[in-house]
């Protein structure tokens, strides 16, 4: 596997640094202490990163975006999750369904979206996939329980769907300005069989924002509900074909693993950084913290494993798994992203508790250098795409058990 960098690489990659030591380091965090979870936002901060591409990074270059290879994506995520992870997230959250937009969307959607979506530094996407007793049986699907699944209804009346039901918990609910909604075409038919996908932007009559989640970590990364009440929704904004929303809606697993395990790995950076500030800068009995011996044992842990998932991203992304499994639906490459989504789950929340451990008792305060922070942002791996129970669920699928 060939992991040198290209000029074109090194330059986003040090473009990225760049953005997060200067821009999202500075700010992380003071909105992470924001106490209301919709004023945890910042648009400066997305207007910035927009104006150097991070926002629309990925949308092909013949449609105004930049193209970038998955190398690229994986080098960025990271450096921008080392500034901080959530606003890292709320970026490459746009890079997720535009690569949706790309594969599955028609020539038409892509003028109606696209253009706006490329002009506009304000211009954020979602997916409203789970709700209140639909969350992670949109990704496992049971074969034959007709009431398991979405759902929020749409029914057709001419060339309309009227949309009614709730999701929760969605990415950038409350910032975005167009949706891809899951919803229940047929009720007698399985989650499988019976549901289709909608483009839905944010000012469709008889949508609303709801509550806004208010998290422990990832502060700034908005979640939140989106109450659909006899919304009025065109059928040229039907993605794909009729009860198949299930199938579309995989299109996009393979990236967001990928996704979560480059994100994981700039905090593991990030922790690793801060731990070797503290050991080398704190004095103790005559020493400092970084000549103990259980110290270094537990740096070395943490550098071992952020090599560790540093290596398995890169494989991911260098050898082209997210977008073969993206283009082609190959189960036999699908579980590379998801083995590497459930380890990065189990590295970035063991480096960030290390990190914790070694700042001792300062560590658990706000007010130090943000070691409570990064485990907060970490704990949000235990639910990402599902518990670690469905996540392994969905290995075992691919993998053919």
């Amino acid at each position: 596997m060939d992991v040198s960098l290209t000029d074109e690489q090194r330059a986003w990659q040090l473009k990225a640094r760049k953005f997060a030591q200067e821009e999202l380091r500075p700010i992380s965090l003071q909105r992470d202490q924001v106490v209301d979870s919709r004023e945890t936002f910042d648009w400066e901060i997305i207007k910035k990163g927009s104006k150097l591409g991070f926002r629309t990074a990925v949308v092909p270059k013949e449609w105004g975006g930049h193209g970038i290879d998955l190398v690229t994506q994986a080098l960025v995520m990271t450096e921008l999750a080392k500034g901080d992870s959530a606003m890292a997230k709320t970026f490459s959250q746009c890079w997720k369904w535009s690569h949706l937009i790309e594969a599955r969307c028609t020539p038409d959607q892509k003028e109606r979206f696209v253009k706006p979506f490329v002009a506009d530094d304000t211009y954020l996407l979602g997916y409203a996939g789970t709700e209140p007793s639909a969350g992670s049986d949109h990704r496992l699907p049971p074969k034959d329980d007709l009431k398991a699944g979405w759902k929020l209804k749409a029914e057709r009346k001419g060339d309309e769907w009227i949309l009614n039901g709730e999701k929760c918990f969605i990415a950038n609910a409350s910032v975005a300005k167009l949706f891809f909604v899951g919803t229940r075409t047929n009720s007698n038919a399985s989650q499988r069989e019976g549901t289709t996908v909608f483009l839905v932007p944010i000012d469709t009559p008889g949508l609303r924002v709801g509550r806004v989640s208010n998290k422990s970590g990832w502060r700034f990364y908005q979640n939140g509900e989106l109450i659909f009440e006899n919304a009025r929704v065109p059928h040229a904004n039907l993605v794909g074909e009729v009860n198949r929303g299930t199938y579309l809606r995989g299109t996009s697993h393979p990236f967001g693993d990928f996704e979560l395990g480059a994100n994981a790995l700039g905090i593991c950076d990030a922790a690793v950084e801060m731990a070797m500030q503290h050991v080398q800068t704190r004095w103790q009995d005559a020493k400092y913290f970084i000549d103990n011996q259980t110290i270094q044992l537990k740096l070395s842990e943490m550098r071992m494993l952020t090599e560790a998932l540093r290596s398995f991203v890169m494989r991911v992304a260098a050898e082209g798994f997210v977008m073969r499994d993206a283009a082609e639906g190959d189960a036999k490459t699908g579980h590379y992203a998801s083995f590497l989504q459930n380890f990065g789950a189990d590295v970035v929340q063991r480096v960030t508790v290390l990190n914790l451990d070694i700042h001792g008792g300062a560590g658990v305060m706000t007010i130090d250098a943000g070691a409570e922070k990064l485990v907060r942002d970490a704990v949000i791996w235990t639910h990402n795409v599902g518990d670690s129970v469905q996540r392994m669920r969905a290995i075992r699928q691919n993998i053919g058990f």
